[in-house]
Order: C-alpha cells, then structure tokens, then sequence
C-alpha cells in the first residue's frame, strides 16, 4: 500500500506544525480488505479505512481540511466526484484537549488496485494509479491563507 505513506507526507509536508512536529501525526490502515478480480489474474485492491489522528493540534482544522482534499483530488478522485462516496467517505470527530488544543481523527475509506502480470521468471506486481482529472485551475504549487496567517501549504503534482 502507497497511499497511507503518501497523504502522511502530504499533510506534514503542508502544514506548519506538523512539518515541526510530524509526530503528532499518527497513521492507521483499518478494516482492510482484498478484494480478488475472481479471474485467472491474481490482481486485486485493497479496500481500507484509513484514520489519520492528529494530536495536541493548535493549528486551524482547515489547514488539515483542504490539503486533504487536493491530495484525494490526485490520489482518490472517486471520492469527491461520486455522489455516494462523498457523503460518508470522509468522516473526522475532534476531541477538544483544553482551550488551545484539539485531538482530530479523520476517518477515509481508501482503495489501491495492484496489477498482477506474470513475467519470464514469475510474477510482477504494479500499484495503479488513479484516473487523474485535469484540475479546473494551472498551478502546482499553493498556499491556503487564513488573512495574512499561512495556515498551509502543497504541490498538487508528484507523488505527494
């Protein structure tokens, strides 16, 4: 599986704090599933719930909010353009800490297809990527401001 490792970069490479402290960032693969092609192929995806918690987060949640959803836009689109995924897709619940820090725990379902083939010598594994819909807009590189405050900040291209 690429995608945990992937988002965990994204969101601590965008956000401030977790760039300072990437530890507060913990990473979790939930009620994985494979699922087999049911053809002669040993191909098959992975289907899991993927719960990223944030923890003694003092940051603003839409500095967490909004790099996760342009990583989705790349890396699971079918999240956000398929009417019944999106509705339940991506879920968060907030423990609040004290009046200056928060405990965030998203919860997203995940999936990654893995192409098997077989080759002289066995067999070859290949993660596929996604469909990648051409974003409304030309820019590789963001900045999400709150005001004057940068709150965050990602490239949309790459394996980020």
């Amino acid at each position: 599986m690429y995608k945990p490792n992937s988002l965990r970069k994204h969101i601590t490479e965008a956000n401030p704090d977790l760039k300072d402290n990437p530890d507060k960032l913990l990473v979790f693969a939930d009620e994985g599933k494979v699922v087999g092609t049911g053809t002669e192929s040993l191909s098959f995806e992975y289907n899991y719930r993927l719960n990223l918690i944030i923890t003694d987060y003092t940051g603003d949640s839409d500095a967490i909010m909004v790099p996760l959803l342009a990583w989705l836009q790349h890396h699971q689109p079918d999240l956000l353009a398929n009417p019944d995924k999106r509705a339940n897709g991506i879920r968060f619940s907030v423990d609040f800490n004290n009046h200056e820090s928060i405990d965030l725990s998203l919860e997203i379902d995940l999936s990654e297809r893995v192409i098997v083939n077989k080759v002289a010598n066995g067999l070859q594994i290949t993660h596929a990527g996604e469909a990648i819909q051409t974003p409304n807009f030309d820019q590789d590189f963001w900045q999400l401001y709150s005001g004057d405050n940068l709150l965050a900040q990602w490239r949309l291209s790459g394996t980020t």
